[in-house]
């Protein structure tokens, strides 16, 4: 007789690629565990976005709650994100009708656990349901690691003036995280009768928090029920197209990458930057720049679709990247320099955890960007102490197993007869 598998849901926001594709990555560690696959059956629910192809093509059952989000919607959720826009992702009432969505579909499946990354409402029906929380997040999230400063202010010596500005660095990142995601959220939460999350960063702290890099990536001590997991990277099966893979190697290679949340304006800025450099550049931001058809390309730069991010990342002699910590661990895995231009706290914060190791090059978007970006490269391209720190650091980043050791601990949290 068949044992019943414990059914188990993953909730990414689909519009985003590094979250869905860590999902994935999860997901495909449970698939292959050696006992977590009989154990668990797993399931997706998503919001909408073009990355739910991702998981229907690796066969998962996936589900759809609510409305499905807008192409209009996803931009101004990544607007709002990436500080082009003040305001909040989410109305009062969108949070209310995806809530309601999620608590009759885990009604209906009544799933172990839930896990998510980015998600604002499936953890406000976990409440509503009594259903387990698994968070994956970085340490960078973490609220010690934004009140010390969020390696903003890791130029600052004088210890008395760096507390001072640690505190206003917190508090306007508290702010920008309050009033653009958890404020509707808390209303949505008052809403349903359960507990709001004061203070913000309590929103991401589930039953057990996944820990989506290697120990010791931004020194911040894990807080209970927080566990390494290690690098949780995008593993698909993007074709590489020929033209990349018989790109000529008569200069140095630049690797650009923006994930699926840079911001149109600063990608255009980046890669005019390029023009006449002594670099050839490939840039899987195609995607990205759809709404600048005026943008003329360089002739050293070829933009493509979508590429297998860590193949394409180790051609390359330096990565220029946003930050988000797909690419951050995708960069370092790679052993290659960084130059990091942040589109948001988080992805500067993430790129501060590797210029502290001394492999990264951290830019501001907004502070003369095209002339700072090409010093930048320069110097990465001829720092061979960046290039050796690089290399040591991926051979840290290559004992970790981020899916298996997930499924592990997933399989000891929930799979295990109780």
């Amino acid at each position: 007789m068949d044992t019943v598998r414990k059914k188990i849901l993953f909730a990414p926001a689909t519009y985003n690629l590094a979250e869905t594709t860590r999902m994935l990555d999860i997901a495909r560690g449970v698939s292959r565990h050696e006992f977590a696959k009989d154990i668990f059956e797993v399931y997706f629910l998503s919001e909408g976005g073009q990355f739910e192809r991702l998981i229907e093509k690796e066969g998962y059952t996936l589900k759809r709650s609510g409305p499905p989000l807008t192409d209009e919607k996803i931009a101004h959720i990544y607007a709002v994100n990436d500080e082009e826009k003040i305001g909040t992702i989410f109305t009062r009432q969108e949070l209310v009708t995806k809530v309601t969505g999620d608590v009759a579909y885990l009604k209906e499946l009544q799933p172990i656990a839930v896990i998510t990354g980015s998600n604002l409402s499936v953890p406000v029906a976990c409440q509503i349901t009594g259903t387990p929380l698994v968070w994956t997040v970085q340490s960078t999230w973490f609220e010690e690691f934004f009140a010390s400063g969020a390696g903003v202010t890791d130029g600052i010596r004088f210890a008395p003036l760096k507390r001072i500005a640690d505190f206003f660095v917190y508090i306007g990142i508290e702010f920008w995280m309050w009033y653009g995601f958890i404020r509707p959220v808390n209303a949505a939460a008052k809403h349903f009768g359960v507990k709001e999350y004061k203070p913000v960063f309590n929103f991401f702290k589930g039953d057990i928090t996944l820990v989506a890099e290697p120990s010791g990536f931004s020194g911040i001590p894990l807080p209970e029920n927080h566990f390494y997991v290690g690098p949780l990277l995008a593993n698909q099966d993007f074709p590489i197209p020929d033209e990349v893979r018989n790109i000529p190697r008569d200069m140095p290679l630049v690797y650009f990458a923006m994930g699926s949340s840079g911001t149109a304006t600063v990608v255009m800025q980046i890669i005019e930057s390029f023009k006449g450099a002594p670099y050839r550049v490939i840039a899987p931001v195609k995607q990205l720049i759809k709404t600048k058809p005026d943008l003329e390309v360089p002739p050293n730069v070829l933009v493509t679709d979508w590429l297998p991010a860590l193949q394409v990342s180790k051609m390359a002699d330096i990565s220029v990247i946003h930050g988000g910590i797909g690419t951050v661990m995708t960069a370092a895995l790679a052993g290659k320099p960084v130059v990091g231009v942040g589109m948001q706290p988080e992805q500067r914060a993430n790129i501060a955890c590797l210029e502290r190791k001394g492999f990264a090059v951290r830019l501001s978007k907004s502070k003369d960007l095209p002339k700072r970006l090409q010093e930048a490269i320069r110097s990465q391209l001829s720092n061979s102490e960046a290039k050796r720190k690089a290399e040591e650091y991926s051979m840290e980043m290559a004992k970790w197993n981020g899916p298996h050791n997930a499924a592990d601990i997933l399989y000891q949290k929930f799979g295990k007869a109780d």
